[in-house]
């Protein structure tokens, strides 16, 4: 008898695809929980934490325990990947994160929430690591840019739907943890549903290889790929971080500000799929090449907004239109170019390369404002766009994988 989530019970071809579409469904539902939960714990951390009279600056501090704990936990989480394969990796993840949660109303401290924020981020990295290899390592190359969209979509609605939960703290301050972390709990019923796989091996010679040489040869090969991520963490950290800053100075209602932020995240989840079909017909590196470019234009452009809120309102929707498919792309990207027992790896160091760029974005921002004055907050995001866009059309293809190279350009 066919079982959910049992693929070896399933014989028929149709029946497969059946339940792999399902498998894929509880991949997505999972990671949109989880942007859920990361999109609610930003802005009501903040809140609670300005409440009690904690500075901006530790109130930033606290904030990088999430991008802290994604770094920390990278160089040991492949291992565990390859030994027990994607599906431990989550249900831990998952208990990690609602764990967490759950213990946020236990203990009202500064120290002890940075901690906490610390795990969420390990918990977080170990789920989204698996699930973005597991969907990579298993879509079809015809079909991986529209997966990694739905994967992104996912996640940024999630996201984006996650402030709202900031409502409940005028009925109790609790309350958003706890929901949080039930529904956590909830992904982790869910996740038993599914049967465990594991990422694909080389041969005998590779398999064996270290860690080094392993992150070695996914530099080699696809240090490109690895520039998006970076670029998406470092424009949308700093769009959030510095924004703000220069709409305060520059008299912009905060009302404008809660339109603005919104509207780049509403035109990255309206062609997120659009974007990754056409990758899939047109190849990754064109499109990478389009978006870098747009962006560039549509955040050169805010420069001379000049108070017009209509304008820069559909300046943030095309910014988000442009770029906000970065790491999804960049992610296809690479799994164009590596062997697929290299993506375990190489999604590592994507969730790194984006960290990283997550720390640098509101630093790099505020040096800016400091620096050239309040006109200058997108100064940081165009050269960086002009430094990737740069980066990826002088990178000339290699005869390493002839196929999927070529396809990508």
């Amino acid at each position: 008898m066919c079982t959910i989530g049992n693929d070896n019970d399933c014989p028929s071809r149709g029946d497969f695809n059946m339940l792999t579409k399902y498998k894929f469904s509880v991949l997505v539902s999972i990671v949109f929980i989880s942007g859920f939960a990361q999109g609610m714990l930003l802005p009501i951390i903040a809140v609670l934490l300005e409440t009690n009279g904690t500075s901006s600056w530790m109130n930033g501090l606290n904030a990088t325990a999430l991008y802290a704990g994604i770094l920390i936990a990278s160089p040991f989480i492949e291992k565990p990947l390859r030994k027990f394969g994607y599906k431990p990796l989550i249900l831990t993840g998952l208990l990690a994160v609602s764990a967490a949660f759950l213990l946020f109303p236990v203990w009202k401290l500064f120290w002890f929430w940075f901690v906490l924020r610390l795990v969420i981020g390990i918990g977080d990295h170990m789920l989204h690591f698996s699930t973005q290899t597991w969907i990579t390592s298993n879509s079809p190359e015809d079909r991986r840019g529209r997966n990694i969209s739905l994967y992104g979509i996912a996640f940024g609605s999630g996201f984006g739907i996650g402030p709202l939960m900031t409502k409940l703290l005028e009925y109790n301050e609790d309350l958003p943890f706890i929901a949080a972390g039930l529904l956590c709990l909830v992904s982790f019923v869910v996740m038993n549903t599914i049967k465990n796989d594991f990422p694909e091996l080389a041969g005998s010679r590779e398999s064996v290889s270290s860690m080094k040489e392993r992150y070695g040869q996914v530099f080699k090969m696809a240090w490109p790929a690895l520039l998006p991520p970076f670029g998406y963490g470092f424009l949308e950290a700093t769009l959030h971080g510095t924004f703000p800053v220069y709409a305060l100075r520059s008299g912009l209602s905060l009302d404008w500000v809660a339109i603005l932020l919104p509207a780049f995240v509403i035109g990255s989840l309206v062609f997120q799929l659009p974007l990754g079909t056409l990758s899939d017909r047109y190849g990754r590196k064109p499109i990478l090449l389009f978006c870098l470019s747009g962006g560039f234009v549509s955040f050169f452009l805010t420069s001379f907004a000049r108070g017009e809120m209509w304008l820069y309102l559909t300046l943030f929707i095309l910014a988000g239109v442009f770029v906000g498919s970065l790491f999804s792309l960049g992610i296809a990207y690479m799994s164009d170019i590596l062997p697929k027992h290299l993506l375990p790896a190489g999604n590592i160091l994507a969730g790194i390369t984006f960290s990283l760029g997550s720390m640098a974005g509101p630093v790099i921002g505020g040096l800016s404002i400091s620096s050239f004055g309040k006109q200058a907050f997108a100064l940081p995001i165009c050269v960086m766009l002009f430094v990737l866009f740069t980066a990826i059309i002088l990178k000339k293809s290699s005869a390493a994988v002839p196929h999927k190279i070529t396809k990508a350009g």
